[in-house]
């Protein structure tokens, strides 16, 4: 199976994540998707970054023994904790929730936003701007 056959594996600290593998799976109707909800250690916000480290790539690397080829952290914890250290050990395209949502929300917004996250996602301050022009979407 190739890359682009592979399944796209996406991870969450539990059930949330259903709602980003439903939208995968809206707009890719044809390609396999798994989907893992470490519901057993739920929640992740509590836990130090290490252990979101940890956790993260334990479920990183039981997708990738299930053959995906590209993973989504659909958990705003883990992408703030371990995306960097996901993207730096393995080989396969990685993205997180974070910038992505943060980016739909300023571009339906007038540039407040709300955000409602655990204590790990808030202490990591992944949700602070690095710049206001960097948060906008171009029109």
């Amino acid at each position: 199976m190739s890359r682009t056959d592979a399944p796209i594996g996406v991870f969450d600290s539990g059930v949330g994540g259903l709602t980003v593998f439903r939208e995968i799976a809206r707009a890719l109707p044809h390609h396999p998707l798994i989907y893992l909800g470490d519901s057993a250690r739920v929640p992740y916000g509590t836990k130090s970054p290490q252990t979101v480290v940890r956790y993260s790539l334990e479920a990183a690397n039981h997708l990738l023994g299930r053959g995906i080829g590209m993973l989504v952290v659909a958990c705003n914890t883990a992408t703030a904790a371990a995306l960097p250290t996901l993207k730096e050990r393995l080989s396969i395209p990685i993205v997180g929730v974070i910038e992505p949502g943060a980016r739909a929300a300023v571009a339906h917004t007038r540039g407040r936003v709300g955000v409602i996250a655990t204590e790990g996602t808030v202490k990591s301050r992944a949700y602070r701007p690095r710049s206001t022009r960097s948060m906008r979407t171009s029109t």
